[in-house]
């Protein structure tokens, strides 16, 4: 068994309150959530193995771009997204 050491940490009310409620949908312990994010966060980055490079986590969303983007052209998305922001 792993030895354990006790700590006090501030932390913003709604920060505590949201990990509690978090804690509580898991059915774990508020300490194993915060040390599971801990060894995330001190964890060293994923890399690719052939190339040394830090993976890239891809976001997708459903729908595409809006009518009258080309990305293809720099300057005309940037005067799209002047025009419409």
């Amino acid at each position: 068994m792993a030895k354990r050491m006790k700590t006090t940490i501030e932390l913003p009310d709604e920060l505590l309150i949201a990990a509690k409620k978090r804690a509580a949908e898991l059915r774990r312990p508020l300490r194993e959530l915060v040390e599971a994010g801990l060894r995330q966060q001190l964890a060293p980055p994923r890399t690719n193995k052939r190339t040394g490079r830090k993976k890239i986590r891809w976001v997708t969303a459903k729908g595409g771009l809006p009518a009258g983007v080309d990305v293809t052209d720099r300057t005309a998305m940037h005067d799209w997204l002047a025009k419409h922001s």
